[in-house]
């Protein structure tokens, strides 16, 4: 077997290292950005079916959360406004080149975290503005 020399063996060793944790970061990354535009989705479906429920017609075929909730005819507070608008936004962050990239660098786990309990918040708020029937059967 042939030796390696001393500044390959160095770069093997440090430089794999690196590599691998910036592709375990960039794995996680992508796993955290695609768990929010998910969650994104799941807010979206069920403002639509907040919208079903009380307007009793198809919802509109929108992706800004908050416009669909004023469509819906639910009053909004300013809370719940920009919890709304932000997570209209991993909809557009998520999907479009020119933002994916910021969006990935700012999906840490401390990040995704933080924005997975708001989403869970706004997905209670949402199943309280359904029917006590429709709410329990969503359980």
């Amino acid at each position: 077997m042939a030796r390696l020399s001393r500044p390959y063996h160095n770069w093997n060793c440090c430089g794999f290292a690196t590599e691998l944790v910036k592709a375990m970061r960039l794995y996680y990354n992508r796993i955290a950005m695609a768990e929010q535009e998910k969650a994104e989705l799941a807010v979206e479906k069920m403002l639509k079916a907040v919208f079903v429920t009380k307007q009793k017609q198809h919802a509109p075929p929108l992706h800004n959360l908050l416009r669909l909730a004023r469509s819906a005819g639910l009053e909004v507070d300013q809370e719940t406004v920009d919890k709304l608008v932000t997570v209209t936004a991993f909809n557009i962050e998520a999907r479009y080149p020119d933002f994916k990239r910021s969006f990935r660098q700012r999906c840490t786990a401390e990040y995704t975290a933080e924005q997975m309990a708001m989403i869970r918040e706004l997905m209670e708020w949402l199943k309280s503005q359904l029917p006590s029937s429709a709410a329990s059967n969503d359980s």
